[in-house]
């Protein structure tokens, strides 16, 4: 069957007359007729009932109407992705990103993407990076803003920038004395830490790697911020990206010191579907984050 035989379906169950449904679709009487019913020989069933009292949708035709009216629905919506595809940076992108990104990032991003991009809202899913590959993989998601290392089959993966890692300890912490922290100054004992599921920890396990072991039960908080409110209080030292240290989020406190050299760094990159159709809007965006004032030190492509 056809999308037009599908149409002139959905118009006579909607007129339950055939030569108004026929008016309805600009078709002859008799072509609306003989689509109706090649429709019922195809599918073995009646879908109208005829009659002096007019036209009668059956139980079994009720059913296919309806999955009728869904399948136009979808067919028109084909015209709206395709167009997407035309005009790249209309309509919203889908875009994922960590949690210890997300509220650093994306203020001064959106301002950007309003100068760059401005027909095209974000619509933001903010979550881990294993939630945020699944919805990736699905094609719920458009794209991800996620922490290195990161590879799936099908998924593109350019990295953005690099930003540094540094020590967060409370005011009158004889940290606060140096200018520069190395590792072996830390204190296993005192280091707060995100729970397990945030690639974040990892670096910081991975920078500080004798602090692999678990941490002390209670020494963890879900997020930076809450991270920042416990050095605060005096409960320990934390490790935090320089994006989430800039004067907006900044805490008298508690105060924030580099590591010495080579300095501990993250990289953080964009993700997107191989084959996505609006290569323009990851562009767009990946232009939008190089010209940031954060921190940062963006890739060269």
């Amino acid at each position: 069957m056809t999308l037009n035989e599908l149409k002139y379906l959905v118009a006579v169950a909607d007129e339950r007359h055939f030569g108004q449904a026929a008016a309805r679709c600009f078709v002859s009487q008799p072509s609306l007729s003989a689509s109706i019913k090649n429709i019922e020989v195809e599918l073995g069933v009646r879908v109208f009932e005829r009659g002096k009292a007019g036209v009668v949708v059956t139980d079994a035709g009720a059913a296919v109407v309806e999955q009728a009216r869904r399948t136009l629905v979808e067919a028109a919506h084909i015209r709206t992705v395709a167009q997407r595809g035309k005009h790249q940076l209309r309509g919203a992108l889908r875009l994922g990103v960590i949690h210890t990104i997300a509220p650093y990032l994306l203020p001064a991003l959106t301002v950007a993407l309003r100068r760059l991009a401005p027909h095209m809202p974000l619509d933001i899913e903010e979550s881990m990076t294993a939630h945020l590959d699944r919805l990736l993989k699905a094609g719920e998601l458009d794209a991800a803003i996620v922490a290195m290392p990161y590879a799936a089959p099908g998924i593109a993966v350019r990295a953005l920038y690099d930003e540094d890692l540094l020590v967060v300890a409370p005011m009158q912490h004889a940290l606060c004395r140096r200018r520069e922290v190395a590792v072996a100054d830390l204190e296993s004992a005192e280091l707060l830490m995100l729970p397990a599921g945030h690639c974040l920890r990892d670096q910081v396990l991975a920078a500080c790697n004798e602090f692999s072991r678990e941490p002390a039960q209670g020494r963890q908080g879900n997020s930076l911020e809450t991270l920042r409110s416990m050095v605060a209080s005096g409960l320990g030292v934390t490790v935090m990206p320089a994006t989430a240290l800039v004067p907006r989020y900044a805490s008298p406190l508690v105060t924030a010191i580099p590591f010495v050299a080579p300095q501990p760094k993250r990289r953080v990159a964009i993700a997107w579907r191989q084959g996505f159709t609006r290569p323009l809007a990851i562009r767009r965006m990946s232009e939008a984050i190089a010209g940031l004032e954060l921190p940062i030190s963006p890739v060269a492509d």
